[in-house]
């Protein structure tokens, strides 16, 4: 897993949820691909989502209800899960967690 990324372009303006408690940064690839990077603080959040997404944890712990999944799965740092594409997943974010999203053509 990349640890910088290179010839990027970052858009200025910060992606806010839940009266601030998720927020990220949006990251344009050179190939079109698009990724952001955010922080999520403690709380249960429902997102929604038209492309494919892989989540990948940096810092912090996490549950994850994925759709099609009978349960809720626990998420620690280094690991990635995937959402499907036009679908919705719901987080109980344990602790202040740090992440990276690539979005899925």
């Amino acid at each position: 897993m990349n640890k910088e990324f290179q010839n990027i372009t970052v858009i200025k303006q910060a992606n806010i949820y839940y009266d601030g408690k998720v927020t990220s940064r949006t990251i344009l690839f050179p190939d079109g691909s698009k990724k952001t990077l955010g922080i999520m603080l403690p709380g249960d959040y429902e997102f929604g989502t038209e492309l494919a997404e892989d989540m990948e944890i940096l810092q912090g712990e996490l549950d994850v209800f994925l759709p099609g999944d009978p349960d809720w799965k626990a998420i620690e740092p280094g690991q990635v899960f995937h959402v499907p594409a036009n679908s919705k997943f719901k987080l109980k974010i344990k602790s202040t967690t740090d992440y990276c999203c690539s979005y899925l053509k």
